[in-house]
C-alpha cells in the first residue's frame, strides 16, 4: 500500500490576473502577511505529512527555487550580528525535512500537462497530492484541522482518490467546477459521479465547487498521457479524472472544514492579508 509522500505545485502560471504586481514577480512570491503565498502552501503540505515537493516551473520563477535554497551570505551576516531570532526565520522557511525539486513546463497547456511534466519523479503506482497555489486553504480560528491532512489520511485508509471541494450559494455555481455527489458533511468524504464545468444553477448537480487540492492514483498520469485537449484547447486534469472514473476508478469528494482564500486576484488576496494579519496580531 502505498503512502502519499509528494506534492505536484504548478507554478508556471503568468498571474495575468494579479497585474501589474506580478509583472516582474511571481505571483507565488506576492506576500501574505509575513511570508511569499508559495510558503503558505508547502507550508500546508508539510502540516499533511507531505515532505517532498515537485514545483512545476518556467523560465523566469526563480525566484521561488530561490526561496527555498540556503543564502550562505545572509546566513553568515545574521550569525555575525547574533541575529540569532532572524535566522531561526529563515533556518523555518526550508526545515531539513522538506524536499524541493523543480521541472520545466515548457509550454503552457493546460493543468494536465503540467502535473504530467512531473510523472518521471514519481515511482511506479506512486499516488501524488496536486496543490494549486492560488488558493490559501486555512483551518478556520481556534481549530488546527488540516484538510489536505484528512484527504492523506483518507487515501492512505482507502486508497481511493479524493478532491476537496467547498459549498457555495446556489446562485454562484456558475463560476465553479461543480462535483456531481450527494452532499457530505464537512470534514467528511462522498463518491462522486461526475464534474460539471460552470454549470447553469438550474443545471447545477450539487452546489459544491473544486478547491484546487487533490489527492490522486498514478494512473491518473497514465491517463494525462497522449490525454487530447480538453476545453480552452489545454490538456484538462478534469478530463483524466473523469476518464478515471468512466473505467470504474473511484473518486471521492471531500468536503473541507477550513476557509479559502483566492489570492489570485486583487480582491482575494486583499482579503487574506487583512484577515490573516489580524488574526496574528499585526494592527491592520
Amino acid at each position: 500500500m502505498m503512502q502519499v509522500r509528494k506534492a505536484i505545485i504548478p507554478v508556471a502560471g503568468f498571474g495575468t490576473r494579479l497585474l501589474p504586481i506580478s509583472k516582474a514577480i511571481p505571483k507565488e512570491m506576492v506576500p501574505v502577511v509575513d511570508r511569499p503565498l508559495i510558503q503558505h502552501v508547502v507550508e500546508e503540505a508539510l502540516a499533511a505529512g507531505i515532505n517532498e515537493i515537485i514545483l512545476v516551473t518556467r523560465a523566469g520563477k526563480s525566484a521561488i527555487e530561490d526561496h527555498f535554497d540556503a543564502h550562505f551570505e545572509l546566513e553568515h551576516s545574521l550569525a555575525s550580528k547574533g541575529k540569532d531570532a532572524q535566522l531561526q526565520i529563515l533556518s523555518s522557511i526550508s526545515p531539513k525535512k522538506l524536499k524541493v525539486t523543480s521541472v520545466r513546463q515548457p509550454s503552457a497547456k493546460g493543468l494536465g500537462h503540467a502535473i504530467f511534466c512531473a510523472a518521471y519523479l514519481l515511482d511506479k503506482d506512486e499516488p501524488f497530492a496536486v496543490i494549486l497555489p492560488d488558493v490559501l486553504v486555512k483551518p478556520q480560528i481556534s481549530c488546527s484541522t488540516c484538510d489536505l491532512g484528512s484527504m492523506v489520511e483518507r487515501w492512505n485508509a482507502k486508497q481511493v482518490a479524493q478532491i476537496m471541494v467547498e459549498a457555495v450559494p446556489h446562485e454562484e455555481v456558475y463560476r465553479y467546477g461543480i462535483v456531481d455527489c450527494d452532499e457530505p458533511a464537512p470534514g467528511e468524504s462522498a463518491a462522486m459521479r461526475g464534474v460539471v464545468e460552470k454549470p447553469k444553477p438550474e443545471d447545477a448537480p450539487s452546489r459544491l465547487s473544486v478547491i484546487g487540492r487533490y489527492v490522486l492514483p498514478y494512473r491518473i498520469m497514465q491517463l494525462l498521457d497522449g490525454l487530447p485537449p480538453g476545453a480552452g484547447g489545454e490538456v484538462q486534469l478534469t478530463d483524466a479524472i473523469d476518464s478515471l472514473m468512466q473505467e470504474g476508478g473511484s473518486v471521492e469528494a471531500f468536503r473541507m472544514l477550513g476557509r479559502t482564500f483566492d489570492c489570485g486576484h486583487i480582491d482575494g488576496w486583499l482579503k487574506a492579508n487583512t484577515m490573516l494579519a489580524r488574526e496574528a496580531g499585526y494592527k491592520v
